[in-house]
């Protein structure tokens, strides 16, 4: 069971949902951030364990792995959808890291737009989109227990009953909180192994 997670993208919408519930689940939190300004609003900052650094910088990725035991990767562009590598680089070497400190267990958040057919995705999306495709080629590279999940829209709404699905999305929205928790539960549920999952409300 993960005791210790280390989180990439925390001080988003989603990456912030992602701390409140590991805290709320009793895990020690281990956060990367890159400037002051994301975490001076970030609540419980005091319970977590905060290093500044780079995504990109491959000592900054280990320092914030070593000791942990699983991780969870919410990175992000803050709505920029101008061409980008930052997010495929930052999940390399966090791959990579993992696999020089034997870490197994990593969630990651992608998009539902890769269970699409290409040509139908939004055209102001596909820079953002070919980067996530790049990632999830990255995941499903490894030998890593990775679960690649591809949310829909992520609604800033309360928990609600929803559904989990391999391989395709059962729906057109997902709540933040809802979504939140399977990025942490996920890592202890090994039917999700090497899977790629869609989430969403029912």
């Amino acid at each position: 069971m993960v005791s210790k997670v280390a989180i990439f993208g925390g001080t988003g919408m989603t990456g912030s949902c992602v701390v409140e519930y590991a805290l709320q689940k009793g895990l020690s939190v281990r956060l990367l951030y890159r400037t002051e300004e994301t975490v001076e609003p970030f609540k419980n900052r005091d319970k977590v364990e905060l290093i500044k650094g780079d995504v990109t910088n491959v000592q900054d990725v280990e320092n914030v792995l070593t000791g942990t035991d699983g991780v969870v990767v919410t990175l992000g562009t803050r709505n920029k959808l101008e061409p980008t590598t930052v997010l495929s680089t930052g999940l390399t070497n966090i791959v990579n890291a993992m696999e020089k400190v034997k870490l197994r267990k990593i969630s990651v958040c992608l998009s539902s737009f890769l269970f699409w057919d290409q040509d139908k995705v939004p055209k102001q999306f596909e820079h953002l989109n070919a980067e996530h495709k790049r990632m999830l080629d990255i995941i499903k590279a490894t030998s890593l227990d990775y679960i690649a999940i591809l949310p829909p829209h992520i609604a800033n709404e309360p928990s609600s009953e929803h559904k989990i699905l391999h391989d395709q999305s059962p729906g057109r929205v997902i709540s933040k909180f809802d979504l939140a928790k399977f990025f942490i539960d996920s890592l202890d549920l090994s039917e999700h192994y090497g899977k790629v999952c869609g989430i969403a409300k029912v």
